[in-house]
């Protein structure tokens, strides 16, 4: 397994994107400094951040320790992913048969099961105004998108065989559930799956690395 001396920077906050990274790394045991991206703040758009990721959008990483030795910047979660797995040779399978397998399931995560969520979560939470018919596509959408998933995991303990990025790029979201109104009681397979994801130690680590910083206290006057 490659070594990492620096510690990878990670561009990323409190969402399930932001989380995937964290875990990943939490899971692979190497150095990683988290740099807290805050919306609110619009850091996201400062010319700093645009370099490392132009689309504006976290997670982003900085690997001082890149290919050939040389840093390399990498935005947009399914290549962030798919590339610490390569390096480090751990989450990622080495066999061709076996990454078509986890790719699959990483682009239907980024495709599908994230971008469909997401909207199920404005439209229920954040838009202006309450638009039925939109709140009842995006609901519909994500019930289907949980149903394969649950026949995906019919009799396999993770999405794609092993243990992968796959899983943890799934848990994201699936984290999410009660903000999409989710029961996961109506998808065996998938509560199964997500109980065991809750219960690994670097999961947890990973979701409380995300965690947006505690501000520093202020003196007293």
């Amino acid at each position: 397994m490659t070594t990492q001396t620096k510690p990878i920077e990670v561009y990323t906050a409190a969402t399930p994107n932001g989380r995937k990274i964290t875990i990943m790394l939490e899971e692979l045991g190497v150095p990683y400094r988290v740099n807290y991206i805050r919306f609110a703040r619009k850091e996201q758009f400062t010319p700093e951040f645009l370099k490392i990721a132009p689309n504006n959008k976290i997670p982003a990483i900085i690997d001082p320790e890149g290919p050939d030795g040389e840093p390399i910047s990498i935005f947009e979660s399914g290549a962030i992913m798919k590339y610490l797995g390569l390096k480090f040779g751990k989450l990622y399978p080495a066999n061709q048969r076996a990454q078509v397998k986890v790719d699959e399931w990483l682009f239907w995560q980024v495709g599908g099961f994230g971008p469909f969520i997401g909207q199920a979560h404005h439209f229920l939470h954040d838009a202006p105004e309450k638009l039925p018919y939109a709140i009842k596509r995006y609901k519909d959408e994500t019930a289907r998108l949980y149903r394969v998933l649950n026949t995906q995991l019919e009799g396999r303990e993770f999405v794609a065989g092993d243990y992968s990025i796959a899983d943890i790029a799934i848990f994201g979201w699936a984290n999410r559930h009660a903000r999409h109104e989710t029961n996961l009681a109506d998808y065996p397979n998938v509560d199964r799956w997500y109980a065991s994801m809750l219960a690994r130690p670097g999961v947890e680590r990973g979701i409380a690395a995300a965690a947006e910083p505690k501000p520093e206290p202020q003196p007293v006057a």
